[in-house]
């Protein structure tokens, strides 16, 4: 064609594709739930703190620890909940403890303070009996709060026990409900777990510890390892006990 005919590209022209496509780059990234608009590289929004449910118990022989570790993982299935084990401080020596055949304490669980409970949102309690109270071990430890008595730190604060005894009639009932004296003085909430546990609770199968107060295994000789009923009974302590410290903290 001559000179006037046709038409020839532009060489200084963009193709509109490369356009389009420094839009889509440049352009704001959107966010379909809200209509919003986020920049890129934005901060992620910080998750929000669990709710912690310490669970303080003294164990000589294995058969509370035995149940506090259950009770964690009861705690830490509810969602926004965790579950933090420690020990109260021993109170015998070494030697009185090699004389009375006592095992080495397990490693990985920390000793608690006084003052630690106060950052609790909650807490489970677990002891042994000693003639239908709870053991000296734990008496020692709750003596030893005596300033969170004064400022009022652990009123307020829900909490629950779990037990163990020698013998049937050995303090099941007795040891939790004679502990409940330590809770009222501070102004806590008891919170036991009534019959919740439905049917399990009416089991007469097989012995096994635990009553409305809290869970609980029978030790005998020292040789009987808690049941998986009792230790069931424990898991499902530590969710109901996490279940009530959501529902409180909700408001």
């Amino acid at each position: 064609m001559g000179k006037g005919g046709g038409c020839v590209p532009s060489k200084k022209k963009v193709p509109s594709t490369l356009d389009d496509q420094r839009v889509a780059r440049d352009a704001p990234i959107k966010i379909e739930e809200d209509g919003a608009t986020a920049e890129p590289n934005a901060a992620a929004p910080t998750p929000a703190a669990k709710l912690k449910i310490f669970i303080v118990f003294y164990s000589m022989y294995g058969h509370v620890e035995g149940l506090a570790r259950r009770m964690k993982k009861g705690v830490d299935g509810v969602d926004g909940l965790e579950g933090v084990l420690y020990r109260v401080p021993e109170t015998l020596s070494g030697k009185v403890l090699d004389q009375m055949k006592a095992p080495p304490k397990a490693e990985g669980i920390p000793e608690i303070t006084a003052a630690e409970l106060a950052t609790a949102d909650g807490i489970l309690f677990g002891f042994p009996t000693r003639y239908g109270c709870m053991a000296a071990q734990m008496k020692a430890f709750f003596d030893t709060t005596g300033q969170l008595w004064n400022e009022q730190k652990l009123a307020g604060k829900p909490a629950g026990f779990f037990v163990s005894t020698g013998t049937q009639g050995g303090g099941q009932e007795t040891t939790a409900w004679t502990a409940i004296t330590q809770l009222a003085h501070h102004g806590m909430l008891f919170v036991p777990i009534g019959y919740t546990f439905g049917a399990g609770m009416f089991k007469m199968d097989s012995i096994r510890g635990g009553t409305p107060y809290g869970a609980g295994v029978f030790a005998g000789d020292g040789s009987r390892q808690p049941t998986e009923t009792e230790l069931a009974l424990a898991e499902h302590q530590g969710k109901y006990m996490a279940s009530v410290v959501k529902r409180l903290s909700e408001g």
